[in-house]
């Protein structure tokens, strides 16, 4: 996934902002105040800010920003205490080194991939179960799920010109259309979106539980080969 230069940007911006900050507060005989502290409070905010659109409030990431800015008398900023600031900045700084070395697409790809890999196992659990109707309707969802990802992936459009999102099959569409993969697997999808179609509006006597199965196989493979 490429970052776009708004990002790059950003974070550059930011850390500068941070070297300022800690040059300040490291001679600051007392707590920062006024417009200083509300450089402090803007820098604070955008880096939370960028976290979440970048990892998550899952991630290490955040989990680091959120511990770093919840200890008390976080903005009693002076000479003799702005070590938390110093913590925020090293948060920016490995924003920036995830971004200088392409590391930002392989975590979102980990992370997308651990989510499909964990709902493929429900579905699985339902068929060991006998519940094949809602394992092929959950199956299918990670399928439509995982079209969707890759679409975002490959600057495909997701959603209608009404704003309204694509379904499984014109995604597919225009998966197969830009040559994401190839047509036989295109009509695999078919097949398999016709029957998470039929497990969905109740017709469950127009398909079997070894049909459900090969879905599953398909749909675990599709996602090691285009979402890992």
């Amino acid at each position: 996934m490429e970052i776009s230069q708004t990002v790059k940007r950003e974070i550059d911006s930011l850390i500068d902002i941070g070297n300022k900050i800690i040059q300040k507060a490291s001679q600051a005989r007392s707590t920062l105040e006024g417009n200083d502290l509300a450089e402090v409070s803007s820098w604070v905010t955008r880096i939370g800010q960028l976290v979440r659109k970048l990892y998550g409030e899952n991630s290490q990431h955040f989990a680091n920003f959120d511990r770093a800015i919840s200890i008390d008398s976080f903005y009693s900023i002076h000479s003799n205490w702005y070590r938390q600031i110093a913590e925020v900045q090293g948060i920016a700084l490995t924003i920036n080194h995830d971004i200088e070395n392409d590391l930002i697409g392989s975590i979102k790809g980990l992370l997308q991939a651990e989510i499909f890999a964990n709902f493929l196992e429900i579905g699985e659990h339902l068929l060991s179960e006998g519940y094949k109707d809602a394992a092929a309707v959950t199956i299918g969802t990670v399928l439509e799920d995982g079209l969707r990802e890759l679409c975002k992936r490959n600057n495909i459009s997701i959603t209608k010109p009404n704003g309204a999102p694509l379904t499984i099959e014109p995604l597919n569409t225009e998966l197969a259309k830009s040559d994401i993969y190839s047509k036989l697997v295109q009509k695999q999808i078919t097949s398999w979106a016709h029957i998470r179609n039929k497990a969905a509006h109740g017709q469950y006597s127009e398909y079997d539980k070894s049909q459900v199965e090969m879905m599953l196989l398909f749909v675990q493979s599709f996602a090691e080969q285009h979402l890992a």
